[in-house]
């Protein structure tokens, strides 16, 4: 089997090799050896980090990652979890898809002042209510609004 030296896995990845020595001291990733002073890492490497970057995106921690992976390397994808970070980023999409169009929508407005615009009045009550509902939500859930 040809290993991958972390600079080809650095290039493969697109993370600097930084990161890939902090995921390795974090058991994140393994590396079986070295070639001189260069980590070497099994080609299925490139899968794992491709994993952690998507759990990465969805808002996981690295720490949640790690449990993820287990004792053993085994993968135990918490369900339930998974289910309750997809339905919270089609939220955010939603509200992205609404945040755009209000955009559109004043950039695009034939009427002289924004403020006298009907439907400008009503996209931002809409948008106030939306983040007044996003601020409890948070304050219920324990996290800050930035």
């Amino acid at each position: 089997m040809k290993f991958l030296d972390i600079a080809e896995v650095a290039s493969a990845s697109g993370l600097p090799a930084s990161t890939l020595r902090y995921y390795e001291e974090q058991h994140l990733i393994v590396s079986v050896g070295r070639h001189g002073l260069r980590r070497q890492f099994e080609p299925d490497v490139l899968n794992r980090l491709a994993l952690i970057s998507l759990a990465r995106s969805a808002g996981f921690l690295l720490s949640d990652v790690a449990a993820m992976f287990g004792r053993n390397n085994a993968l135990r994808l918490p369900r339930n979890e998974l289910r309750s970070r997809a339905d919270e980023l089609e939220r955010k999409a939603q509200s992205i898809k609404a945040l755009a169009a209000m955009m559109r929508h004043v950039a695009d407005c034939p009427a002289p002042s924004h403020l006298e615009c009907p439907t400008f009045q009503k996209l931002l009550r809409i948008a106030a209510k939306h983040q007044s509902r996003t601020r409890r939500q948070k304050k219920k859930s324990g996290t800050t609004a930035l």
